[in-house]
């Protein structure tokens, strides 16, 4: 290929993903998320919105400090305590960004920060200006600048913005289509006159971050692409605001799979996308569509007898990319109920864990418990299994055991006991169904009135000895929060599940 063009993927899945409705993510989760992002080898990590909140803050430093290779960015509004306080969260990474911003549409400007276009302008080049001083002091640093909803933006008032920002010293300049109001072949006629418009350009970086909101974000990133951006902002399984965003896994792979006519790369390690997307989907409890391109249950089954054929004949006849070019060809059977704690701990390695003495004695106890049920253990049921028993948790509130009682021809009740901040409580409930009653008494335990916005269970892998993954949307004061577990009993996955939201709930204040 020549003149191959680097694109560099800009991963917003611990930020802007983040804001997906109920996708509370603690600081330790972040850091898990995070950690395997750079396994996937992102060339940068927005690790959050460091004012946000001194949580938030915690956790972007916490990324900055420990996790290595990618560049860190924070994100900070075009206001001087958002800078510097987004600056004192990243310059202990090795390599920190400052991204700041600033709307630039007729209709942000007069409702959203209600300012003038002079005032955005001067603005721009006062913030601009100071996180540029700031990125000077560590070597390695440097600074983004966006221009929040440009696609609805004045082209020649926005270019005018974006050349101020780079002469005021931002190295990468990012033109979001904030609300998915942009179609591909516009948007790709807009990032050429930008660059027309604005000469500068050819300078710095220029990137895109696309909505979904008409289900065009990867199309319009992709446009982009070809009309040359050389950065995408994207999230792992495409969470995010509203519809989400563009999906790192699309728009890697399309790159990958049509090198020669985008003429570009990234640097992504692509055998990481599906442990990835199910890690990001376990702690988010967002579940992945079984028809999502790439990482779907369905994105390399074939159904059709002449499919079938064709890819038993062929790979090539109805399959654009492999299984094992996302990671998915190791998902079958890989240890038995004779396997020891070394080729756990092997198998374990592989997967990406490391684990204590302790913690392999954890683990190797939950796994003997499930081997003995099962016939053999897939990759699937091992990370399923390892994550809940060795993932550090920040939970006021832990289930210590449960009693369910249901039938035809009674009344399904049902007793628990929590650890509550420290203190053993004890709920009951008598209701319609039997997940009803479990999730009344705890409730009643601790002393909330949750109302259930989404109940989902699925099995982990196939066969009636699948373990069973529950996942709940929980409102609690009118958010929604999702919580997630495993187990071979449905009723105890569920009854988890709801205790891992009503956590979120209480992580957020509203427990």
């Amino acid at each position: 290929m020549s003149d191959t063009r680097y694109i560099r993927i800009f991963d917003t899945t611990l930020r802007d993903g983040e804001q997906a409705p109920g996708a509370t993510l603690n600081r330790a989760e972040k850091l898990e998320i995070a950690h395997q992002l750079a396994k996937l080898r992102v060339d940068i990590i927005e690790a959050g919105f460091p004012i946000a909140s001194p949580d938030d803050f915690e956790a972007v430093k916490a990324i900055a400090t420990e996790v290595k290779g990618p560049r860190v960015a924070g994100l900070a509004r075009a206001i001087e305590e958002d800078i510097r306080i987004c600056w004192d969260a990243v310059k202990v990474a090795d390599v920190p960004r400052i991204h700041t911003f600033i709307s630039t549409s007729a209709v942000h400007m007069k409702y959203q920060i209600k300012k003038t276009p002079d005032e955005v302008l001067a603005d721009t080049r006062a913030m601009v200006s100071l996180a540029a001083d700031l990125v000077r002091t560590h070597p390695e640093a440097d600074l983004e600048f966006s221009a929040m909803d440009a696609s609805r933006s004045d082209p020649e008032f926005l270019a005018k913005v974006l050349d101020l920002a780079v002469q005021c010293g931002a190295t990468t300049i990012n033109v979001p289509d904030t609300v998915g109001y942009a179609l591909p072949l516009e948007f790709g006629d807009f990032i050429r006159e930008l660059y027309r418009l604005a000469p500068s350009l050819e300078d710095v970086h220029v990137s895109v971050h696309c909505h979904n909101d008409l289900g065009l974000a990867t199309a319009n990133s992709l446009a982009a692409v070809r009309a040359g951006a050389t950065q995408v902002e994207c999230a792992v399984n495409g969470i995010g605001e509203r519809a989400g965003n563009a999906s790192l896994e699309e728009v890697v792979m399309a790159i990958r799979t049509r090198g020669e006519y985008f003429q570009s790369e990234t640097g992504v390690d692509t055998r990481e996308i599906a442990r990835t997307s199910r890690l990001v989907s376990s702690l988010t409890g967002y579940v992945v569509q079984r028809n999502k391109a790439i990482v779907g249950r369905n994105a390399f089954a074939h159904e059709s007898g002449i499919h079938q054929a064709g890819v038993l004949s062929e790979a090539s006849t109805f399959e654009i990319m492999t299984p094992a070019d996302v990671g998915l060809a190791d998902n079958d059977i890989v240890l038995g109920k004779h396997s020891g704690r070394h080729a756990l701990r092997a198998k374990l390695a592989d997967l990406g864990y490391t684990l204590s003495d302790a913690e392999l004695g954890d683990a190797f106890k939950r796994f003997k418990e499930v081997a003995d049920k099962k016939k053999a253990v897939t990759v699937l049921d091992l990370e399923a299994l390892v994550s809940e028993e060795i993932r550090e948790r920040e939970d006021q509130f832990t289930l210590t055991s449960f009693v369910n009682q249901s039938g035809s021809a009674i009344i399904p009740t049902s007793q628990v006991e929590l650890l509550a901040r420290g203190e053993v409580k004890k709920g009951r409930s008598f209701s319609n169904g039997s997940v009803e009653s479990v999730f009344a008494a705890i409730d009643d335990a601790v002393g909330i009135s949750g109302s259930l916005a989404d109940y989902q269970v699925r099995a982990i892998s196939s066969g009636k000895d699948s373990l069973a993954e529950v996942r709940v949307a929980v409102e609690v004061n009118g958010r929604s929060f999702n919580g997630q577990a495993v187990s071979f009993d449905v009723m105890e996955a569920s009854a988890k599940a709801y205790v891992r939201a009503v956590n979120n709930a209480a992580a957020a204040g509203e427990v």
